[in-house]
């Protein structure tokens, strides 16, 4: 690929280095405290240079998805790791009102470098699918299994032990790598390194980071759910085909007896709870229209209010029949299915 184009090259070496060492900075920092003032300045300076930095090998064209890896210039090889330093910089924002579109971006940077990694078969991973079952996918990927359906919302033991198992070999691996690359580095860094080796310490550098995307895109998935349960549990959504749902008074607690005269006698027991005849509790439920009836009437064109007003005192009076008909009955049965006293049960002793 042709790397350093017309003065292009210093520049962008410039600019990843820049945003590079800006992530450092901010990953292993002294300050207590992301938000602090100082540190999100680095983020965005950081940002700024990457996003430049990527802004320029697009225009470059220095990576397609149909060359092999062995036609990456070893020096151009480290270009490959900007959308996977993109993703880890946009997640260290901290403005909350903006959190679900930072990992929305994190994730499209991540998802973009696996991709690109994949292409060039770099590390053996299954990309994950391109965006979260929660949101429209950007970009349909044939190779990834896509999520969704009932049978991913419930792995299966053999699945979560698997993947436990994998998690500790990644673990494992992720150690190595660094440490690997931490003796590398200065070598590198300083210059006496051979091609060979600045080629390897570059691939092993793009390995940690699938890696840490892999990592990266578990978490920002999991938190993304949070955040949208949180969010529409913050927005009732409209209920469906734009009927308002009538919203019902809590019901308060109390006891219900079935008349009056059983009313008196538990109240005398339970001063703090408010008693209520089985009709009284009927009349307030009907009142407040939760009990038959609440659906406004239907108008039939052509009938006047009066006519209406008749249609629906009859329709209430045959209601109410029926009801107390119902009421009488329901009442009878639970007579004969629940013997007296029935319930008190716990209470004893």
């Amino acid at each position: 690929s042709m790397a350093e184009g017309a003065g292009a090259g210093p520049r962008l070496a410039e600019l990843l280095a820049a945003g590079r060492r800006l992530w450092e900075e901010v990953e292993t920092g002294t300050e207590p405290s992301s938000g602090a003032p100082a540190v999100q300045d680095k983020v965005r300076q950081g940002l700024d240079a990457l996003q430049r930095a990527a802004a320029m090998v697009a225009q470059l064209d220095l990576f397609s998805e149909n060359e092999e890896l062995e036609e990456i210039a070893s020096a151009d090889l480290k270009y490959l790791l900007l959308p996977a330093l993109l993703g880890a910089l946009t997640l260290k924002q901290v403005d909350l009102s903006r959190r679900l579109e930072h990992l929305e971006s994190a994730r499209a940077h991540f998802w973009r470098f696996l991709k690109l990694c994949r292409s060039y078969s770099l590390g053996s991973f299954h990309l994950p699918p391109a965006a979260t079952a929660a949101s429209p996918p950007a970009e349909e990927d044939a190779g990834s299994p896509s999520l969704g359906g009932p049978a991913a919302a419930q792995p299966s033991l053999v699945a979560m032990a698997s993947s436990r198992q994998a998690k500790i070999e990644r673990y494992k691996q992720k150690k190595e790598l660094e440490n690997r690359l931490a003796s590398m580095r200065t070598f590198v860094e300083s210059g006496q390194a051979d091609e060979d080796q600045i080629r390897e310490f570059y691939i092993l550098q793009i390995q940690k980071w699938i890696n840490t995307s892999l990592e990266e895109i578990e978490s920002i998935d999991q938190e993304m759910v949070i955040l949208r349960s949180r969010g529409t549990a913050k927005q009732p959504s409209a209920p469906p085909h734009g009927t308002s749902r009538q919203v019902r008074a809590p019901l308060k607690p109390f006891i219900l007896t079935r008349d009056a005269a059983q009313a008196k006698v538990f109240g005398a027991g339970y001063p703090g709870l408010p008693t209520m005849t089985v009709d009284d509790w009927y009349e307030q439920r009907r009142r407040q229209g939760v009990v038959s009836g609440q659906s406004a009437p239907q108008r039939t064109p052509g009938i006047t209010d009066e006519e209406l007003q008749k249609q629906q005192q009859e329709k209430k009076e045959e209601e109410e029949d029926e009801e107390a008909l119902q009421k009488a009955r329901n009442w009878d049965d639970w007579k004969d299915t629940h013997p007296r006293g029935y319930g008190n049960r716990q209470n004893v002793g």
